[in-house]
């Protein structure tokens, strides 16, 4: 009996089997195992560390609002430090708060998402697409009870990305105490000096708008008109960055964000 005949009377299996190791079908057969594990363990081990990854999320999110509120203490436990806030659900539309969801379980970002609970923007300097109708802002009390400091959260397009963060505003929803973002993908060196602590800095003391209520916070190259105090300096070598943080501050600030929120703050409405 020929070798052919031999060949055709084996089963597939065992015509693999007995192939050449080097042979184009062992070949594939090994780089599709070998893909398909791989995937199965990455898969798996995205699934495993997700509560993980959902918690370090969080936790560094807590970070940046107590360093923004300028009461970070690294010795201090993160958990523990942050419930000296208390987090409100608040309607942008009325700058009221509401207890229709539960400060502990929204995420901005889902709500944003949401046509249900979102609204498509037809003027849009901020480049964010769709704005959230409801955002989570955390209030500072002193010891007596009163409102030391707000937290709000802004975020907006820059040059290569949309940039998140917190404002950190006075009691009198007028006066910034700091500004900072805690997720961008500005360019190293440029845009990204956003996290540069000496630029962060120059944010405090600054005013959103003058005595006429006239919002007049600006991020540019040169002074406005109103002066200094609603100035800050741009981001050398960082046009395109620099533009995307006057917007969305001026956005946000303005009467299709924090607006009417504020004038209740300082009416002592909240």
């Amino acid at each position: 009996m020929s070798d052919n005949d031999l060949n055709t009377k084996k089963g597939p299996i065992r015509r693999f089997l007995d192939a050449p190791a080097d042979s184009v079908g062992k070949t594939v057969f090994v780089a599709v195992a070998l893909c398909l594990v791989a995937s199965m363990i990455v898969s798996a081990a995205a699934v495993a560390l997700r509560p993980l990854q959902e918690v370090n999320a969080l936790k560094d999110k807590q970070i940046n609002i107590l360093q923004v509120a300028g009461i970070y203490d690294p010795d201090q436990d993160v958990v523990e430090s942050f419930q000296a806030f208390e987090p409100r659900i608040l309607e942008l539309e009325t700058g009221a708060f509401t207890d229709a969801f539960d400060p502990a379980s929204f995420d901005d970002r889902d709500a944003a998402d949401d046509p249900a609970t979102s609204v498509a923007l037809d003027e849009d300097p901020a480049g964010i697409v769709r704005q959230g109708k409801f955002v989570t802002v955390y209030l500072l009390r002193d010891d007596a009870g009163e409102i030391d400091k707000v937290i709000l959260p802004i975020h907006g397009y820059g040059l290569w990305s949309t940039l998140y963060g917190f404002i950190a505003l006075e009691e009198n929803g007028n006066d910034i105490f700091a500004l900072q973002f805690y997720e961008h993908a500005e360019t190293p060196g440029l845009g990204a000096e956003v996290d540069n602590p000496r630029w962060k800095s120059l944010w405090n003391g600054k005013k959103l708008a003058d005595e006429s209520g006239q919002l007049q916070i600006s991020v540019t190259k040169t002074a406005p008109a109103a002066g200094a105090d609603y100035h800050i300096d741009a981001l050398a070598g960082a046009t395109l960055t620099t533009a995307g943080v006057h917007n969305l501050l001026n956005f946000w600030m303005g009467e299709s964000g924090y607006a009417p929120f504020l004038a209740n703050l300082k009416a002592g409405d909240i």
